[in-house]
C-alpha cells in the first residue's frame, strides 16, 4: 500500500490535536525496550501559551495523520534571542517523532521548513525543542541503553531520514560512561587538597527552602558567565533558570552537586542528578495519583545517576577547582550507603577538548554520540 496518498499534516490549533500531538511518541516506541516515556504534562505545559518561550518565540506545531491515526509530530520554532546572538534568520526544528516510514518523515520536514521560509527564516537547525536548555540532539551512536535522566532517545532511523532531506551535520555532542567500581586517579585528590589550601570553599547544595533558592540564583549567574558562549545557545531569564530548578528540587542528591566558593562568592559546581529515568520507565508518562506511587516505589531501584555540568569560572582553574570538584562529587557518589554503581557524564560538544581530555583522564569513556543538523531553506 502507497501510503503517500494517504498522508496529512495538520496544523496543531485544537486541544484535540495536541491530545494526538502527544499520543505520537507511543506508537512509535510501542516495542523499544530502551525507550523512557517523556511527561506528557512537560511536553503541553512547553507548548502552552504560558511558556515564558512566547515572549521571544513563536513556534508551529504538526502532526501526520494516517487513516486519521496520529503517525508522526514536528514542531518548527523562532527563537529570536538565538537569532540576534547568530546574526541570521535562524529557524528551528524539534519534538520530531515519526513512525518508520519516510514519507511520512519527508512530508514531516518539508511542512516545517515551509512555515520557517514563510516567517523569513533563510536556515534552519535541530533536533532543538526551542531552546539547548530543553531537549535536543538525536542520537547517532549507543542505541543499546536506555537514555538517562533528560537526555534524549530517538529510533536508530531518524539521522538516516533527515540526511535522506538533505540535512547535514552541525555538531557532534559525546556522552562519557564512567563505572564507579574503580577510584579516581590520584591527582584528583591532590588537586582537592591544592584548592582548599588555596581558600577554596567546598560545600553540597542546598536544598531547602529560601537557601535552595539562594543557592539557584548564584548557579543562574554562574552558569551565565561560565557558559555564555556556548555554541548555539542563549540565555535565560532568571525567572525560567528557576522554575527548572524547583520542578528539581525534590530530585536533587545534594552528595553528588558539590558547590566551590571562595571569598564567599560561588565560582563553580559539580552538578549530578540520580537517573529518575529508571521509575519514569514505570509511569507511561503520566505523574497521576497510581504514576506517583509507581514513581516512589521503582525510585529505589536507582543504581547510577547522570553528572549535567562541571563547572568553574576560568580564573580559579589554576587553583585545581575543577578536578577538586570531580573528585567530590564522584566520591559522594561512591560513599557507604550511596547506590550508585555507575555515571553518565553529558553531554559535552565534540570540540570542547578541555573538557573531554578532564572526562577522559578521570576515566570516562565515550560510548553514545548525538548530533544537531543544519539545512539551507
Amino acid at each position: 500500500m502507497n501510503l503517500t496518498k494517504t498522508i496529512e499534516i495538520r496544523t496543531v490549533t485544537t486541544p484535540a490535536e495536541t491530545e494526538m500531538f502527544l499520543d505520537v511518541p507511543a506508537r512509535v516506541y510501542a516495542n523499544d525496550p530502551n525507550w523512557v516515556p517523556p511527561l506528557r504534562s512537560d511536553i503541553a505545559k512547553q507548548l502552552a501559551p504560558s511558556n515564558p518561550f512566547f515572549q521571544y518565540g513563536r513556534l508551529q506545531a504538526f502532526i501526520a495523520l494516517v487513516e486519521n491515526k496520529p503517525v508522526g509530530r514536528i514542531v518548527a520554532a523562532i527563537n529570536n534571542r538565538l537569532i540576534e546572538r547568530e546574526g541570521k534568520n535562524l529557524g528551528l526544528f524539534g519534538f520530531f517523532e515519526c513512525i518508520n516510514d519516510f514519507e511520512i518523515a519527508q512530508s514531516l520536514l518539508e511542512a516545517a521548513c515551509r512555515w520557517l521560509r514563510e516567517q523569513g527564516m533563510s536556515e534552519a537547525r535541530g533536533p532543538i525543542d526551542l531552546s539547548t536548555h530543553n531537549n535536543c540532539l538525536f542520537l547517532v551512536e549507543g542505541f543499546d541503553s536506555p537514555p538517562m535522566v533528560m537526555m534524549p532517545y530517538n529510533p536508530s532511523y531518524y539521522p538516516e531520514f533527515i540526511e535522506l532531506h538533505g540535512w547535514q551535520k552541525a555538531k557532534d555532542a559525546c556522552a562519557y560512561n564512567f563505572p564507579l567500581d574503580k577510584p579516581l586517579p590520584a591527582e584528583f585528590e591532590k588537586a582537592y587538597r591544592i584548592a582548599c589550601k588555596s581558600g577554596v570553599i567546598f560545600r553540597p547544595l542546598k536544598t531547602k527552602g529560601e537557601e535552595f533558592e539562594r543557592d539557584c540564583i548564584s548557579l543562574y549567574h554562574l552558569f551565565n558567565k561560565a557558559f555564555t558562549n556556548n555554541w548555539s545557545s542563549t540565555p535565560r531569564t532568571e525567572a525560567e533558570f528557576l522554575e527548572e530548578a524547583k520542578s528539581l528540587q525534590q530530585l536533587v542528591d545534594p552528595d553528588v552537586f558539590p558547590i566551590a566558593e571562595y571569598n564567599g562568592e560561588m565560582i563553580g559546581f559539580f552538578m549530578g542528578l540520580p537517573d529518575y529515568n529508571i521509575p519514569l520507565k514505570h509511569v507511561a508518562g503520566k505523574l497521576n495519583w497510581l504514576g506517583i506511587l509507581k514513581f516512589l516505589w521503582y525510585r529505589r531501584q536507582i543504581d547510577q545517576g547522570r553528572v549535567i555540568a562541571i563547572c568553574s569560572l576560568p580564573e580559579y582553574r589554576r587553583k585545581m577547582v575543577p578536578l577538586a570538584l570531580i573528585y567530590l562529587g564522584m566520591s559522594g557518589g561512591i560513599q557507604k550507603g550511596k547506590p550508585y554503581k555507575q555515571a553518565e557524564l553529558s553531554w559535552v560538544w565534540e570540540d570542547n577538548f578541555p573538557s573531554r581530555k578532564l572526562i577522559e583522564a578521570a576515566g570516562g569513556q565515550l560510548y553514545k554520540k548525538y548530533r544537531i543538523y543544519e539545512k539551507s531553506l
